[in-house]
């Protein structure tokens, strides 16, 4: 039996605005991910989603994990800090009745942002639309608003993105799964050229239980994907990299794939 891959993100692991891409709806077999599962030989299984923080990257494989077989693999490209996973009151249009996933843009805060961002594109501006009413549908809209006004800091996002990161990376582990971790971008770690595993013996601490040797960056001080493509003017959509991209990146990755994954 062919064994799987699985993958875990957001946006830059579904293969949004790829050629194939169908509104974000369905993984695009243009992406980083689905072409190391064709190098490798693996039945391909895309947990990743638009949107989704680290906290709902690592929920999400997790879930996937748990409940399948023949697992051969898990890569992972991690996301932004900025966004929150949350377990709401049930409503019928949460993820699974009961998860949702909020950013910045989700917020009154930053409409001018996401305006200027998605002005060139009528499809995305529209999709918003209606990620905008189900968020008041569903309760939501107010929440982030709060969260956002109130809470939110680089600081406790850093605590939740690496809790979230280390915790799937035991997991996997415990279950002696071969792994491969990436990244979109590396304020994951870095605001500028400060490293967050600086700013106190906690967040050190935090920082020194992640095994860097599974992981795959593509450049100095743990570039991302999206990075990389910006600074090799790799051809964008709105907001990502299109399919030469992805195509490109699945061969710089794959040496350290192969080292870390191999025939297992």
């Amino acid at each position: 039996m062919t064994k799987k891959l699985i993958a875990g993100g957001c946006s830059f692991t579904l293969g949004n605005e790829l050629s194939d891409d169908v509104d974000g709806k369905t993984p695009s077999k243009k992406t980083w991910a689905h072409g190391l599962s064709i190098e490798s030989g693996h039945e391909y299984l895309c947990t990743a989603f638009g949107g989704l923080g680290n906290q709902a990257i690592a929920r999400r494989v997790f879930n996937t994990v748990a409940n399948n077989n023949d697992i051969g693999c898990v890569v992972v490209m991690w996301s932004f800090l900025s966004r929150y996973d949350w377990a709401m009151p049930r409503h019928k249009q949460l993820e699974d009745t009961r998860w949702t996933s909020i950013s910045p843009w989700d917020t009154s805060m930053a409409d001018s942002e996401r305006h200027q961002a998605l002005s060139g594109s009528e499809a995305q501006q529209e999709h918003w639309k209606k990620h905008q009413q189900s968020m008041i549908d569903t309760g939501v809209k107010p929440f982030a608003e709060a969260i956002y006004k109130y809470a939110a800091n680089q600081y406790h996002e850093t605590y939740l993105s690496w809790k979230s990161i280390i915790w799937l990376q035991n997991i996997l582990e415990k279950k002696k799964i071969p792994f491969m971790f990436t990244l979109a971008d590396n304020s994951l770690f870095y605001n500028e050229f400060e490293q967050h595993k600086d700013q106190d013996t906690f967040i050190t601490a935090l920082h020194s239980e992640i095994d860097f040797t599974k992981w795959f960056s593509f450049g100095e001080r743990m570039m991302g994907f999206n990075q990389w493509a910006l600074l090799n003017d790799y051809p964008r959509g709105t907001t990502h990299p299109l399919d030469e991209a992805h195509r490109d990146a699945v061969q710089l990755m794959l040496p350290t794939f192969n080292k870390l994954i191999g025939d297992r």
